[in-house]
This record gives structure tokens, C-alpha cells and sequence, in this order.
């Protein structure tokens, strides 16, 4: 059954995020990148079940990147998490739903059946939409303001809450669900509401956030300056909810024996072999522009959109990757979501190297993880 943790206990948590995509979260052109095959992700949950990794996170894309392999295939995942909550015992597996795209009916369902296919080990990152192409390929348009999609996130999430939770059939009738009649939602989640992740940058998303996540995923960029950001979602959500969020930041891994030798990769798959068009394809359709930032600002946020995403490097040795996440721990966050240039080839030996230092300093045990919170 969910381990039934809150976002707050004891721990420090490592997820893989986006494994379910090709490349993974590095915009390069090397034959080496992941290939986000499903035997690959299968191959790769076993590993990190194994290795004592807490949780799984993939990304939501229903079209790729124009003029980039980045993202060119890209595994549905409710279907994803399904199929490795089966063929797993322990880890912990989120579906990314954009709220826009899925009737919260049918989400009720499909994440009631995710979690009692993993006896409680199902998550949910709700996404409230950003991508205009994404949006087009179905039809819509783009809300113009995040208030307006995350209004329509609320709903979306009340109506899923609602299912899960109602002893009796109700209707509703809201502002984008109009006319709804005689729902009713059985099978519920093993162990309650599944956990709740929401990506948020936005005043709209962070209020989303603190209203009803249970885990903000957010780019600290910096663990120094993570205790300011930490503490204000923490008492956001603690003002709303009675309890704080927690707070996880995403970072791209490259973990060697000596440092020359994470930089040489770095430097091979991120500079050398970077698909310098698609990151600034894929920084412009996340609104990292020139209207919007400067030249310094931009030239800063290359480097690290090709190596991963715009994550935090954890970049050295293993003790230097330790020391590294020491910090973000220090600075209250809850966890990282780390991407490698290639998860199956790399996680060994970062289990292998880093896991058991970061519980000999304290930081996590065997078996912290991401399960099933109440709400």
C-alpha cells in the first residue's frame, strides 16, 4: 500500500523526471541522449524501484518541437504510469494531466484505477496549460492570462476531489463544466486523494499551489536563494491549507569519478553537441525572449536550457553532488527531480555512489518516499 508521507516529513526525496521523453530534459544532439523508449522507461523504473529512488515524474507533450529532435517522441502518461506502477513495489509514479485537455470524469477514473493498480503509489501534476502550439493541436485557444487557466485548473480539480470523495451522486454546474448530472466516482484512490505536484512559476500558479498542491515543483536555480522562495510557499500553503507544501526543484545530473571528467561530458553533450536552435525554440516558447529578458540573462539561461531544462547542475564527484544537495536541503527544499543525458546508463552509479553517502549525512533513508498524502 502508499506509504502515506506528507510533504513535510523526514527525507530528503530524489525523483527521475522525464524519463518518458526522448532526450529527457537535455537538448543535445548526441546518439547518446535517452531514447524514451517504453522498454528503455521500463528497464529504468525497475532500477530506480531497486536503487531506493522515490519517485517517478514524467512530462506531459502532445506535439514535439519544431526544427528539434527534443521531445520527437513522447510516452502518454497515464498509460505510462500504469503499465510501471504494475511492474514495480515501491516507487512512487505521477501522471502529468493538463486539466485543459482531459474531462475531470474521466481523470477521476483513470487515477483512481492508476492508484489501485499500485496500492496506493500513484501521484498526480496537474498542469494548467502554457504551450499555444499544444493548445492548437486540439482545437483551443490559449487562455490570454495564467489566472484564467488556473481558474479553469480549480474547477477541473474540485470536480476530480469531488469524485473521490462524495458519499452521493451530485451535479455541477460551473463556469468551464457547465450541465454536469448525476456524477459519482467509484473506484476511489487506495489510501485517499493522491499526492499533488503543480509546476509553477506564475502569482496564479503559486496560489494554485498553495491552495491545493501538496508539492510545488519550481526552479530554485540557486540553493542559496532557495530558503526565501521555500518559506513563502510554505506559508502561502500553511494560510490556505493548514499544512506547508513541499517544495521540489528539478536539477540535471552528470555524476563521474573525478570532476574533469563531468565537465569533459557537460561540455561534449551541452556545448560541443548542443541543438543550439531548438533551445532557443524551446526558451521562446516558454516566453524566455528578448522582450522579456536581457542579453546577459538569455546568454545565462542557454547553457543551462541545453544541459537540462534550465535546471541546477549537479555537476563533480559524487561527494561534490552530495554537498551540492546538502545545500538545497539546508535551504528547506523538499526533494529534486533530476534529469540524466542518459538515465539507464547513469543512474547505476549514482545509486551506487551518491544514495549511500546522502544517508550516511543524514539526509535520507532507504525508504523515504512520495506516497499517498491526505488533503
Amino acid at each position: 500500500m502508499g506509504y502515506g508521507i506528507t510533504a513535510d516529513a523526514g527525507g530528503f526525496k530524489l525523483g527521475l523526471f522525464a524519463a518518458n521523453a526522448s532526450s529527457g530534459l537535455a537538448i543535445t544532439t548526441i546518439d547518446e541522449r535517452w531514447s524514451g523508449s517504453w522498454e528503455d522507461n521500463l528497464a529504468l523504473a525497475r532500477l530506480a524501484d531497486r536503487a531506493g529512488i522515490d519517485f517517478l515524474l514524467p512530462v506531459g507533450r502532445w506535439i514535439g518541437w519544431p526544427g528539434t529532435t527534443f521531445h520527437d517522441s513522447v510516452l502518454e502518461t497515464i498509460t505510462w504510469a500504469g503499465g510501471l506502477l504494475a511492474a514495480t513495489e515501491r516507487i512512487s509514479v505521477f501522471a502529468t494531466v493538463h486539466s485543459a485537455l482531459l474531462h475531470p470524469v474521466v481523470a477521476a477514473k483513470q487515477l483512481a484505477t492508476l492508484d489501485r493498480i499500485g496500492g496506493g503509489r500513484a501521484g498526480l501534476n496537474i498542469v494548467a496549460g502554457w504551450y499555444e502550439a499544444e493548445y492548437a493541436a486540439f482545437g483551443l485557444d490559449l487562455p490570454g492570462s495564467p489566472a484564467q487557466r488556473y481558474a479553469h485548473a480549480q474547477e477541473w480539480w474540485d470536480i476530480v476531489r469531488t469524485l473521490w470523495s462524495s458519499e452521493q451522486p451530485f451535479d455541477h454546474n460551473g463556469e468551464f463544466f457547465p450541465g454536469l448530472r448525476g456524477l459519482h466516482g467509484s473506484p476511489r484512490p487506495a489510501a485517499g486523494p493522491l499526492p499533488v505536484i503543480n509546476a509553477a512559476v506564475s502569482p496564479a500558479g503559486r496560489e494554485f499551489a498553495a491552495r491545493n498542491a501538496d508539492f510545488l515543483l519550481t526552479a530554485t536555480f540557486d540553493p542559496n536563494r532557495g530558503s526565501g522562495l521555500v518559506a513563502e510557499a510554505r506559508q502561502a500553503s500553511t494560510a490556505h491549507r493548514g499544512r506547508p507544501v513541499g517544495v521540489l526543484s528539478n536539477a540535471f545530473v552528470v555524476c563521474r569519478p573525478t570532476r574533469r571528467e563531468a565537465e569533459e561530458f557537460l561540455a561534449y553533450y551541452a556545448d560541443t553537441h548542443a541543438d543550439w536552435a531548438g533551445v532557443d525554440t524551446v526558451m521562446a516558447g516558454q516566453g524566455i525572449n528578448p522582450q522579456s529578458f536581457g542579453p546577459e540573462q538569455i546568454a545565462a539561461f542557454r547553457p543551462r536550457f541545453a544541459a537540462g531544462h534550465g535546471g541546477h547542475p549537479l555537476v563533480g564527484t559524487p561527494d561534490e553532488i552530495v554537498a551540492t544537495i546538502a545545500r538545497f536541503a539546508g535551504a528547506g527544499v523538499t526533494g529534486l527531480a533530476l534529469s540524466f543525458v542518459d538515465y539507464l546508463g547513469e543512474l547505476e552509479y549514482f545509486a551506487a555512489e551518491v544514495l549511500p553517502r546522502l544517508e550516511k549525512a543524514g539526509l535520507r533513508g532507504r525508504g523515504a518516499s512520495i506516497g499517498s498524502a491526505p488533503n
